[in-house]
């Protein structure tokens, strides 16, 4: 939106307060702390472990707080469009840009307010597997995969494709994407189960309706400062050919990496990269990080058993269904918030669900 030609320099009037709210003063300091620390010590940039938390959490503070500071201008801009179109002059339209625009930044920053979990921050894996129902199934997963990759996309996160399974004719068995951006896991966190969809198929030749399930499951990256007990005895690395789309190189080597733990079962695997080396480096993470979890989820056993009663993520369960006839919906079963538009939310638009399932779980806690 360009409107710098015509400074708005009216006070803002009738605008709440939110800086105390995201708590914009102390964030500065923060920041300040963490710059004088890098330049007090000589040798910060020769510990990775350390250096590597501290500019990471540098990152988001300077994110949130450039956003708190966009807040601001757009109130003040907003405030004194909407005083001179009072006044009788042409800055009714561009009030309303402005005011949606404030609007927008506001849900999101609420939105972030609301995580406070001691991994929100980090950045998240997730896991798509497909349900039973053969081809209709795979098609949906990879439906779900693209929905949050244009989320990632609209959030100006970065994601890699770690693996990926085709389906037999189309569509995919499960698929594993890093992603990278601020409060990436506390956002994704909320998707986490089955998704359900209803739909006149595109494989039926009889043009009958389908019912198709498909799971989700967000995993916190970790960094270097947790530690996890591995014990390479505990390993199981296979090598095997990448499938799918990737160039000649990845078609000619076997350079994917499949890592098991034993003990756990727990499986992680990547082929993405173009060099064997490279695959393990990158499905020893992802291993870290589901093991890790699994840790986090016997810590909240007793809590889970609680909440087992009132949704257990398995088939059959569902979290959210996406309705595309005899009626276009789609509605969160956790928090009965619903969208007539599944065209927009299938194309990433799914903010106001997260937003919805958030405020749910604070409410309830």
């Amino acid at each position: 939106m360009e409107h710098s030609s015509r400074r708005l320099t009216k006070p803002a009037r009738n605008f709440p307060k939110f800086g105390g709210i995201f708590d914009v003063s102390s964030k500065k300091q923060r920041l300040q702390d963490i710059e004088d620390t890098i330049l007090a010590d000589p040798e910060f940039w020769n510990k990775p472990k350390e250096s590597g938390v501290l500019l990471k959490e540098k990152k988001a503070l300077e994110t949130l707080l450039g956003s708190a500071q966009k807040l601001a201008t757009l109130k003040d801009d907003t405030s004194a469009a909407l005083e001179l179109a009072g006044e009788g002059s042409d800055f009714m339209s561009e009030a309303i840009d402005l005011l949606s625009e404030f609007e927008k930044l506001l849900s999101d920053l609420e939105v972030q307010s609301l995580l406070s979990g001691d991994l929100d921050a980090n950045d998240a894996i997730l896991t798509f597997n497909a349900g039973a129902g053969g081809t209709e199934s795979c098609d949906w997963c990879s439906m779900l995969m693209r929905m949050y990759l244009r989320y990632c996309e609209r959030k100006g996160w970065q994601t890699e494709i770690i693996d990926i399974q085709d389906g037999d004719e189309a569509g995919i068995k499960s698929a594993t994407i890093q992603v990278s951006g601020a409060m990436a896991f506390g956002l994704l966190k909320a998707e986490s189960g089955v998704h359900r969809l209803v739909r006149i198929s595109p494989f039926d030749s009889n043009a009958r309706r389908h019912t198709s399930f498909a799971s989700v499951f967000a995993t916190a990256m970790i960094d270097e400062t947790v530690e996890i007990d591995l014990n390479p005895a505990d390993l199981k690395i296979d090598t095997y050919r990448a499938s799918g789309a990737g160039g000649q190189h990845v078609n000619r080597t076997d350079s994917a990496v499949r890592i098991t733990h034993i003990p756990t079962g727990v499986i992680a695997a990547c082929q993405n990269q173009r060099s064997q080396h490279q695959n393990k480096d990158a499905a020893m993470k992802v291993l870290r990080a589901r093991l890790f979890e699994r840790e986090m989820e016997k810590r909240r056993e007793k809590q889970r058993e609680v909440e087992a009663a009132k949704s257990d993520i398995a088939f059959g369960s569902q979290i959210r269904s996406y309705v595309l006839h005899p009626y276009k919906l789609v509605k969160d079963h956790r928090t009965d918030f619903e969208s007539f538009q599944p065209d927009e939310v299938l194309d990433g638009d799914i903010d106001l669900f997260i937003k919805h399932t958030l405020v749910a779980k604070i409410q309830k806690a």
